[in-house]
């Protein structure tokens, strides 16, 4: 929403935004959208709390296997099946799922977003090459 506020002959648009809509947490994100695959281990989805299947993910490294997911990877798809999560929600829901597996993982800060974010371009680019 803009307000104008006149001032003589000029005039200074301001803009007024509203309350700012916080990010979901990664635990809403799990049970909102993650949870229906990775409960039952759907198409081989690695379960919540299953540290064994969990183990080799966790080594590809929170930012690496983050931006994988992402974008898709194996049999889930691009992030996750839900096309309205931004980057931060879906990455505090993968770091809350690796911590249920043995992960020391925090949600992603500024800069590890911004690693995410660059990861990502450089993915893309390589999938438009092929």
């Amino acid at each position: 929403m803009y307000k104008v506020i006149s001032a003589g002959l000029s005039a200074v648009i301001v803009l007024l935004s509203g309350p700012a809509i916080a990010a979901k947490s990664g635990e809403q994100v799990y049970k909102e959208v993650c949870q229906v695959c990775h409960a039952a281990g759907v198409a081989n989805a690695p379960k919540f709390g299953d540290s064994a299947k969990w183990a080799p993910l966790i080594k590809e490294g929170q930012v690496t296997l983050t931006v994988d997911g992402w974008l898709g990877v194996r049999a889930m798809p691009p992030k996750g099946g839900n096309s309205s999560l931004s980057l931060q929600e879906f990455a505090g829901a993968v770091a809350f799922m690796a911590r249920s597996g043995g992960a020391k993982w925090q949600d992603p800060d500024a800069k590890m977003l911004a690693d995410m974010q660059a990861l990502e371009k450089k993915k893309l680019a390589a999938r438009a090459k092929k």
